[in-house]
């Protein structure tokens, strides 16, 4: 019998698009949808990740911007590697890929959806620090689940992409940052 998930916030903090080119798909939606700016992180290195409990190099770009109160990411693959980018989408596909929430507990979070059925997609860790896992809810929500806490570095960037839209005036619709 399946346990029931642990009182955590489910709150959604991000829509993530896979896309086939995160700097194309910023400008594109900054003109047509006034979402931005994007910033833009190309190659962003990781310490570790695990597909499906299978270590691999998950080499991704995204650029991420504002959409309202939302944060949107535009994330792609830079090969064809199995990852849980690949899971849904093939390099030139474009869609709804996951949505990201904060938990207090990462490692609880976890635990608690595996007890429940869901596979972990991925399991990484930026190198500045940042654990991330991508749970596997497409037989549910129809995509996957991005979590993560909300550590000060994370919270921290949350802030400054939205705090650059805030009075944006479209100038400079995707900007570059360093990784």
């Amino acid at each position: 019998m399946a346990t029931s998930l642990p009182k955590i916030s489910l709150t959604p903090v991000q829509l993530a698009y896979h896309v086939t080119d995160p700097r194309e798909a910023a400008a594109d939606h900054a003109s047509k949808l006034g979402w931005g700016p994007f910033f833009v992180m190309e190659d962003i290195p990781l310490e570790y990740a695990r597909h499906r409990s299978e270590a691999r190099k998950f080499r991704h770009s995204s650029a991420y911007g504002q959409a309202g109160r939302m944060m949107v990411e535009f994330i792609a693959q830079l090969d064809d590697e199995p990852s849980a980018l690949r899971d849904m989408f093939t390099r030139n596909e474009t869609g709804l890929h996951h949505i990201a929430c904060f938990v207090d507990d990462l490692a609880g979070a976890k635990l608690a959806f595996a007890q429940n059925g869901f596979a972990m997609a991925l399991d990484a860790k930026t190198r500045t620090g940042v654990e991330f896992v991508m749970v596997d809810t497409r037989h549910t929500l129809g995509h996957m689940l991005e979590l993560y806490e909300p550590s000060a570095q994370l919270v921290n960037f949350y802030d400054f992409v939205a705090n650059k839209a805030t009075g944006w005036d479209g100038e400079r619709p995707v900007r570059m940052l360093r990784v």
